[in-house]
């Protein structure tokens, strides 16, 4: 940069610390995510900018944006998300203020149900830069100042994390291409093409996955809790690399973020800073019956299935015969067989891992 007479100079806005400001008492980078939000709690929030005075020039003419020609049109793929976005700092904001307004009431107790609008979805409004986290938490402190719900608390939380996953991307550039703990790096990871199709589609045979997968292709979102089951089952079931998920969610999450994506992906692949220990595998059947146990995420985007009673939604293999055909469900032909087993994933798993000799420390 010197060298050729170039400055370089950071405008401070998407975070609401900028790196190099939290760091440990020896002057390095965080590793694990709580005392990390510990220490930024103990640090000033800076007040968001208040809205521009712009003095644009009179006569001036613009082009139409219908004129660029940038929605899809073969195929439609985002036909009907008018109905589930509005992008924009105006459609933003009144996305905020509902949440402030009427979920965040019940945020620590719904937030994991994905049956249920008991999340922000603000992610997408941050991601694009249409809100700044600093200006959400203006607003959530205002909102704790007049006797708001505890459960801001949790939810500034989740905005600690996404902090966390950039301030790593910072000091650790890689992480979106190599595992942040080394001996991760001999990982004997499988890559079945078959079975990593079925994932993408939402064709596995375990609902709350094909569910989750589901409304990922038709609303370029996931809920929060469905992501870490997909991503688990990605990981632990199928034994496919991390990067497989990571550029999946990259191609259709409309708040796929650099720094969220890789950092959370390697965190339940279990070789992320913070990481999930690598013998938490999450069970899919019984994340779907703790967390959708009403059966209303799966029997909306894995309708074929719907009729199922509750006892064997979220496992219909087990039902018997005359259940099945009440409902009208033949696996294998109009919802599929479970691809593999869940057991004998599992072990499956639990061996590979134990021939990486589990370490802690980073790349």
């Amino acid at each position: 940069m010197e060298a050729q007479d170039l400055t370089l100079k950071r405008y401070p806005g998407t975070l609401l610390h900028e790196p190099g400001k939290v760091l440990t008492q020896g002057g390095d980078p965080y590793k694990v995510f709580t005392p990390f939000w510990r220490a930024c709690q103990r640090e000033v929030v800076s007040d968001p900018y208040p809205v521009p005075s712009l003095d644009f020039a009179s006569g001036v003419t613009s082009e139409d944006l219908d004129s660029f020609g940038v929605l899809p049109t073969k195929p439609i793929w985002a036909e009907g998300w008018e109905d589930l976005w509005t992008p924009g700092e105006a459609g933003a904001k009144e996305r905020l203020d509902a949440f402030l307004d009427n979920t965040v009431e019940n945020y620590a107790s719904k937030r994991d149900l994905p049956g249920v609008s008991g999340t922000s979805k603000l992610s997408p409004h941050i991601h694009l830069g249409e809100l700044s986290p600093r200006y959400i938490w203006a607003r959530c402190e205002e909102r704790e100042r007049g006797g708001g719900s505890s459960s801001i608390s949790k939810f500034k939380a989740e905005l600690g994390w996404r902090e966390f996953s950039y301030h790593l991307l910072h000091f650790f550039p890689t992480i979106p291409e190599a595992a942040f703990k080394e001996n991760f790096s001999g990982f004997p990871w499988i890559h079945d093409e078959e079975r990593i199709t079925a994932w993408q589609k939402g064709q596995t045979g375990y609902p709350i996955v094909d569910a989750g997968m589901r409304e990922l292709w038709h609303t370029g979102h996931m809920h929060n809790r469905v992501r870490m089951v997909v991503a688990s089952f990605l990981c632990k079931h199928l034994l496919t690399h991390w990067r497989v998920g990571e550029d999946w969610f990259w191609d259709t999450l409309i708040d796929a973020d650099l720094a969220s994506n890789g950092c959370s992906w390697q965190w339940v692949a279990g070789s992320g800073a913070d990481a999930a220990p690598y013998f938490r595998i999450f069970n899919p059947v019984a994340q779907g019956e703790k967390f959708d146990k009403e059966g209303d995420y799966v029997r909306r985007w894995v309708p074929e299935i719907a009729a199922l009673p509750d006892k064997y939604l979220h496992k219909p293999w087990e039902a018997p015969p005359l259940v099945l055909q009440d409902a009208e469900v033949v696996l294998g032909e109009n919802y599929p067989e479970p691809i593999v087993d869940h057991k004998a994933a599992r072990q499956a798993a639990l061996d590979a891992y134990e021939d990486v000799k589990i370490g802690s420390g980073g790349s």
